[in-house]
């Protein structure tokens, strides 16, 4: 699933550069639209792992952002994303940032249903199943961390 389009001046924020929060947008959107596709169900957001901007994004750049499976579990979906952003008479896209996003498909009344099963084809969807993977386990003990500290 690949979005693109301009960035746009009610993008940015005061400095001139797209909203940090305007690209967490557009990643939830790709996801939600990938994670749809696959499940073929509605799907909801449940954690973003590892999100790190490289570089801003300009007003008027070309806004390139690419949502793929990187893995699945019973009825979750990491998506791996990554955003890139460029001037558009060049068509040179750079990379702003990536991270996984995890999505979890559900019915009508909002219970989860399991996905298809994903299996990584190439050297890069291993890599990238691998990170994800990877992703999703520090994210397990940053929790479990976290409610350790709180008792």
């Amino acid at each position: 699933m690949v979005f693109r389009f301009l960035a746009e001046p009610t993008d940015v924020n005061f400095g001139g550069k797209v909203h940090g929060g305007m690209v967490m947008k557009w990643i939830d959107q790709a996801g939600y639209a990938c994670a749809a596709g696959w499940s073929g169900h509605y799907c909801v957001t449940v954690s973003v792992a590892a999100i790190k901007f490289h570089r801003p994004i300009l007003v008027g750049q070309l806004v390139e952002v690419e949502a793929a499976i990187a893995n699945t579990g019973r009825t979750s979906m990491q998506i791996f994303i990554i955003v890139r952003c460029g001037d558009p008479k060049s068509n040179q896209m750079v990379e702003s940032n990536h991270c996984v996003i995890n999505f979890v498909a559900t019915d009508e009344a909002g219970y989860p249903v399991p996905v298809p099963q994903y299996t990584a084809q190439s050297e890069s969807q291993l890599r990238i199943q691998k990170y994800a993977k990877k992703m999703k386990e520090l994210s397990i003990q940053a929790e479990d961390l976290f409610e350790q500290e709180m008792k």
